[in-house]
């Protein structure tokens, strides 16, 4: 793992998925943690950094490994300079356990609300990926997996619309519970839910598979973008989609070890 960060981070808690004020901790006990858990979430936050899926915004989180109704997630900050320390743990309603004065994101609902709706997600990612706006912007193009590395996408990735939901001049964030089960139910049982003028919302059965879907949600995007520009795109089949899963599913760990190897130096 990294030492200690060359770049000093003093969050003033401001701006976009940033909290106005420090949060106030429910005045529970912390649960106990893991230091490897610590450490595999700062990864995460620095290979989704490294491979464009983040950069200034976004953030990744982990279900508690010994209290399925908490999550971990970094305070207010960009991920690429998250360490173990950053890390706050959260009640699923989105308030924090022990953020002791820290900043934390105004779009921590997004992961609580995912991990209340569906038990088996253990690991939530929210990024603004450039690459993939424009398919929740689009009226006619949707995102589908157009190689055997995203065939989890699916036929028909869901996209929110928050307008449907709070009207038509919010600011596009997910600040509050009701917004997070709204997004949730747009999500269903798929494992990527884009959000209209805003990014996506990935999810996995493990953090390692949150992070590679994320990344490979990104490539497909601009593989997408390149291919319809040719003309007469050929998609993953819906028996291609269920072989490729499975077969590529297998191999996330060889993709982990080796961005783990690359934030490492």
């Amino acid at each position: 793992m990294p030492g200690v960060n060359m770049c000093e981070t003093t969050e003033s808690g401001t701006g976009a998925g940033a909290a106005s004020n420090p949060a106030v901790d429910r005045g529970v006990p912390a649960a106990p943690v893991e230091r490897s858990l610590l450490d595999e979430l700062v990864i995460a936050n620095r290979v989704l950094f490294k491979h464009r899926v983040v950069d200034a915004f976004g953030h990744v989180s982990i279900r508690h490994d010994k209290d399925p109704e908490r999550f971990l997630l970094a305070r207010n900050m960009a991920p690429g300079l998250v360490t173990a320390e950053d890390i706050v743990e959260f009640h699923l309603d989105g308030t924090p356990v022990d953020a002791v004065g820290r900043s934390v994101y105004l779009e921590r609902f997004i992961h609580g609300a995912i991990y209340r709706a569906r038990p088996k997600v253990q690991a939530v990612v929210h990024s603004h990926a450039p690459a993939v706006v424009p398919f929740g912007v689009s009226a006619s193009a949707r995102l589908m997996p157009v190689w055997h590395m995203s065939g989890f996408l699916g036929l028909d990735t869901p996209v929110f619309e928050i307008r449907d939901v709070a009207g038509d001049a919010t600011d596009l964030l997910i600040r509050s519970n009701r917004l997070g089960d709204a997004l949730a139910a747009s999500l269903g049982d798929a494992c990527v839910v884009l959000m209209r003028g805003h990014g996506a919302t990935v999810t996995g059965d493990s953090l390692r598979q949150a992070v590679f879907r994320a990344v490979y949600t990104q490539l497909n995007a601009e593989l997408q973008l390149q291919a319809v520009q040719l003309g007469d795109v050929r998609y993953l089949t819906e028996g291609e989609v269920r072989t490729t899963t499975d077969s590529v599913g297998s191999q996330i760990d060889r993709a982990w070890n080796l961005w783990k190897c690359e934030v490492a130096n």
